[in-house]
């Protein structure tokens, strides 16, 4: 008898844990499984609502009394960098993108020991090994490619990016960085490429994560023009962050069930071809 896997996409609730973004917080996430081979048109269609994908999950804060993270993507054709993203543009010019299939190499992983040991010691992911960031790179059931950074004067691997591409954008999952090179705004330098890498692909988004007022850690976000945040339902352009407040209140959230039967699916049946 032969068996075959849903096709509606099945929503489970994380156990709550510490927030990694808000002190004394607790940290709850909606998520679901990318399998199969819709895994493209789920993974386009939930990140116009607010999701991320990690491997092959994609997710999105559920916090039981908390709605401040929100999902921040960047409005290609209205950016326009500013003064001090316009030196970081010049201090990186001799920086090469290579645009490879997501495959893990050593180099890859010896720059994220440096920068994990530098900048997030204390972090979840801080005791990854080789194997586990593999399948962190590896591990995608979608389009998704790497984009790796190097100085043409030197050949030295110097950041890295895990990119998906979606139908309407590209979305950075995680990026690292050489922790010693702090005067170049790495960081800042990938964010920029990836507005440039949307340009040359006519895509129109390059979605950032999230970003979380009150968070030190994500108000660089915040400093890139044309930003718009995902909240209530709906993308808009990011007033001032002033404006966004990160209050704990018990009926900031909706119920689980609520949050699911408004999540819009794409169609899940068989792709024709």
């Amino acid at each position: 008898m032969r068996h075959s896997l849903p096709t509606v996409p099945q929503f489970y609730v994380t156990a709550p844990q510490p927030c990694p973004y808000l002190p004394g917080r607790m940290e709850r996430k909606l998520f679901t499984a990318l399998q199969g081979d819709t895994g493209d048109r789920l993974n386009n269609a939930l990140s116009k609502q607010g999701f991320r994908r990690s491997q092959n999950v994609l997710y999105r804060p559920s916090c039981s009394d908390c709605a401040a993270c929100l999902s921040a993507r960047i409005v290609v054709a209205d950016f326009s960098p500013s003064r001090t993203q316009r030196r970081t543009l010049k201090r990186n010019a001799h920086l090469v993108r290579r645009a490879t299939s997501p495959w893990a190499t050593e180099e890859q992983y010896a720059l994220f020991r440096r920068y994990l040991d530098s900048r997030h010691a204390e972090g979840g992911m801080a005791d990854m090994d080789v194997f586990e960031f593999a399948a962190m790179v590896e591990e995608t059931p979608v389009r998704t490619r790497v984009m790796e950074y190097a100085d043409s004067l030197t050949g030295d691997l110097v950041a890295v990016c895990l990119t998906d591409i979606l139908d309407d954008g590209v979305s950075m999952v995680y990026s690292f960085y050489d922790p010693d090179r702090i005067t170049d705004s790495l960081g800042t330098q990938v964010i920029l490429d990836h507005i440039a890498l949307a340009r040359e692909m006519d895509l129109p988004f390059v979605y950032l994560g999230y970003w979380v007022p009150g968070s030190a850690k994500m108000g660089y976000k915040a400093r890139f023009a044309a930003l718009e945040v995902y909240l209530r339902g709906r993308w808009e352009r990011l007033r001032t962050p002033e404006d966004y407040r990160a209050e704990v209140h018990p009926l900031s959230v909706d119920p689980i069930a609520e949050q699911v039967a408004g999540i819009r699916l794409p169609d899940m049946g068989p792709q024709r071809r």
